[in-house]
């Protein structure tokens, strides 16, 4: 089975997926030698039918929508048992593209780690959280990852918390190895960036102006009073009421960079111009992007 690097991704993110697995491929002098698959929701009963039921996260428990934006998060533990416990994978999320060539990743020395990937950012990291948005993997080592079972366990009786997984805090930090952070960049774009991370939902350059589809983290503080406000929110108006829309994302050059590989893609016939329209009919995609690709 030859490597294979993992997008995992839901319907609301599928033109993120298309666009990544596209500057992958066009980004590797060894696109030959690997396989790029996707994993959707959709493909998952496991998944379809929690829908509605409460879930653990982060202390909490609260519905599990499969129409959430992120809703394929827990998709990323699916990849070894997807390869047979056998060989290497990277996985990673599907607002993630490449600049450098994923070939060096996927070959790289892993001195033994069964995970390798880079913190997270701010307090999570500080606290030993790790970024599982980008997760390079040897497979054979990670035969107690089994997806529809561990999911199952954040729903009653509950017997893992769904924040506790998806930071790794449920591994044995023995057998995580640490990626250089140009391998998952968060929202920055230099000289040294492999792969680049949009990860802040809220500026996602492809969604700007669109109504905010996501359900912002609910780690609950006494201070900002924001965390008030949004828990009220919620319990009002439901998950999306009133959360307002998509901003621009601070860098022009990201914005660029997407909407380049777009407009690639759509030249090679990565994708049509149909499906384009079609996104932006179900308001995955920014009501300008036509336009932004010289269409």
């Amino acid at each position: 089975m030859k490597p294979t690097v993992f997008i995992h991704t839901n319907d609301k993110q599928m033109l993120g997926a298309l666009v990544s697995r596209y500057s992958l491929q066009k980004n590797s002098a060894r696109a030959d030698d690997f396989d790029v698959k996707f994993i959707e929701v959709k493909n998952y009963p496991c998944m379809l039918q929690r829908e509605g039921q409460r879930y653990l996260r982060d202390g909490d428990m609260r519905p599990w929508l499969n129409e959430d934006l992120q809703s394929f998060t827990p998709l990323r533990f699916a990849p070894p048992e997807l390869m047979n416990y056998q060989g290497r994978a990277v996985v990673m999320d599907p607002d993630i593209f490449a600049i450098g060539d994923i070939w060096e990743l996927l070959n790289r020395d892993m001195d033994g780690a069964a995970i390798m990937c880079r913190p997270k950012s701010g307090r999570k990291g500080r606290k030993g959280a790790f970024a599982s948005s980008v997760m390079l993997l040897d497979c054979a080592q990670l035969k107690h990852w089994r997806f529809e079972e561990d999911f199952g366990e954040m729903f009653e009786p509950v017997r893992r918390d769904y924040m506790d997984w998806i930071s790794l805090k449920l591994e044995d930090p023995a057998h995580i190895g640490l990626l250089e952070n140009e391998w998952n960049d968060f929202d920055t774009l230099t000289d040294k960036t492999k792969l680049l991370h949009n990860t802040k939902r809220k500026t996602q350059p492809w969604k700007t102006g669109l109504k905010i589809d996501y359900r912002p983290a609910d780690t609950f503080q006494l201070f900002p009073p924001r965390h008030w406000l949004r828990r009220g929110r919620r319990a009002l108006f439901g998950d999306y009421k009133f959360a307002g829309t998509y901003g621009a994302h601070p860098d022009p050059r990201q914005e660029a960079f997407f909407f380049g590989l777009v407009k690639e893609g759509l030249e090679e016939g990565v994708f049509t111009e149909a499906q384009l329209r079609d996104e932006i009919a179900q308001g995955h995609l920014r009501t300008d992007a036509m336009a932004l690709i010289g269409l």
